[in-house]
């Protein structure tokens, strides 16, 4: 089991399942909602996702038609992603968590539009576009 917490500690939850396509995203909407270069996120099934307290924080803001972003309202802490298209699964930034995932990212996506004051300087695989990283072929989700 994996907990997680916002910056404030309003909202916690816990993971407990497998975290899978972890991957840094570099399109601007992640860099603009993480204020970073880029987001690092795993995929989660949603029945291994729970709240456990401060659900009522959360924001959640449609990033894109289907695709919304949860954030704490008072800090504002990126804390999952859900998607109309496969509510069965969840986006879980890296970042929120409090324990040691066990996982590390397994390639770059939408490199094509990372920030141009950042430099990739690991040797993972870098896709222009998004892409499953099991398959090397663009999802259909959005994740």
């Amino acid at each position: 089991m994996l907990n997680g917490s916002c910056l404030c500690g309003r909202i916690a939850y816990t993971v407990n399942g497998p975290l899978t396509s972890v991957l840094n995203c570099h399109c601007s909407v992640c860099r603009k909602s993480h204020g970073a270069a880029f987001r690092t996120r795993a995929t989660i099934n949603a029945q291994d996702f729970a709240w456990i307290r401060g659900e009522n924080h959360v924001t959640w803001y449609a990033s894109s038609p289907g695709n919304y972003r949860g954030f704490c309202s008072a800090c504002g802490t990126p804390l999952l992603t859900r998607f109309d298209q496969t509510p069965e699964v969840y986006g879980l930034p890296l970042g929120a968590l409090d324990d040691d995932p066990g996982v590390k990212a397994q390639g770059h996506m939408h490199v094509a539009s990372k920030a141009p004051w950042h430099d990739i300087t690991d040797a993972l695989p870098q896709y222009p576009e998004g892409a499953d990283l099991d398959t090397g072929t663009r999802p259909d989700n959005g994740l």
